[in-house]
């Protein structure tokens, strides 16, 4: 199997990398890594934070009123990061003709790494004061539209820009706004930069990481933590986040540089942070159950 080390070596960053972004229904979120720049600790980030000051009267005599430009840097500090050692005898891997080696790390990364990532994010957003909330079991697709209408409205009166706002919704409530199939309901949709479903399994208020060694968690992955609601939906100004992977790697090592076995090992590790910029709050809005 060297030459299939080989490959996934050359090629694997790549194809993570089209994974993430394809199937991840928060990867479009993710700022430039070129606006931040390493802290003091190794734990950190600094982000750039720009203001200024507002408009004057204009005088004829003397002029322009003179305001000032603040461009202060915030340290961030990361808040998310997990990791997974895997391994599978080299045994099993020739007995089933290489599919093992051949597909765990997409399948991985698109049944264990996105759906947790995914999740962290949504409940950690959730969780961010003063954000727009309401509850809500809609029934039909009147009920859903107006819900979203009223957020979508609420942000715009809030002062938020209407361009770079996302959806984020179930298939089942998505399914009634699309089933209505008037103007109405296209108008709405078309107003987003982007439109995607999330499966309710990751869409919830809270979670609950499990730490992949304690007794009743050695799986590992995430569950419904203490008082999680089904979110409804989420709609998101981009701009309004502070969402950076560090770091989202996966390693591989051959049977002959395993010490301990006759395994191969498949070692991943994701590190980033999950946050948001304190006066861009309005941007963010969530329906939940109640």
């Amino acid at each position: 199997m060297p030459n299939s080390i080989t490959l996934f070596k050359e090629n694997a960053p790549k194809l993570l990398d089209k994974i993430y972004a394809s199937e991840s229904t928060t990867s479009d979120f993710d700022i430039n890594g070129d606006l931040v720049q390493a802290g003091k600790n190794a734990n950190e980030i600094i982000v750039p934070v720009l203001d200024m000051d507002g408009l004057g009267d204009f005088d004829r005599n003397s002029g322009y009123v003179g305001g000032d430009i603040q461009l202060t840097n915030e340290t961030k500090k990361f808040n998310y990061e997990r990791g997974r050692k895997l391994k599978t005898d080299a045994i099993d891997n020739e007995e089933t003709g290489g599919v093992i080696l051949a597909n765990v790390s997409a399948e991985f990364l698109r049944t264990k790494v996105i759906p947790e990532v995914d999740a962290v994010r949504y409940s950690t957003y959730c969780a961010i004061p003063q954000i727009s909330k309401t509850t809500g079991t809609y029934a039909d697709a009147q009920s859903v539209y107006s819900a979203i209408a009223a957020l979508y409205d609420k942000m715009t009166d809030d002062g938020v820009p209407e361009s770079d706002r996302h959806l984020r919704i179930t298939s089942t409530l998505l399914g009634f706004i699309r089933d209505m199939d008037t103007y109405k309901s296209k108008e709405l949709l078309n107003k987003f930069a982007s439109v995607k479903t999330v499966p309710q399994a990751r869409f919830k208020t809270v979670i609950k990481l499990k730490d992949g060694v304690s007794e009743g968690e050695k799986v590992g992955g995430f569950e419904p933590g203490t008082g999680a609601k089904d979110i409804n939906f989420m709609i998101i100004h981009k701009p309004a986040l502070l969402q950076y992977t560090k770091h989202n790697k996966m390693k591989v090592f051959t049977p002959d540089q395993d010490q301990d076995g006759d395994n191969y090992k498949w070692l991943y590790r994701i590190y980033g942070l999950n946050d948001y910029y304190a006066n861009k709050t309005a941007g963010i809005a969530v329906s939940y159950k109640a």
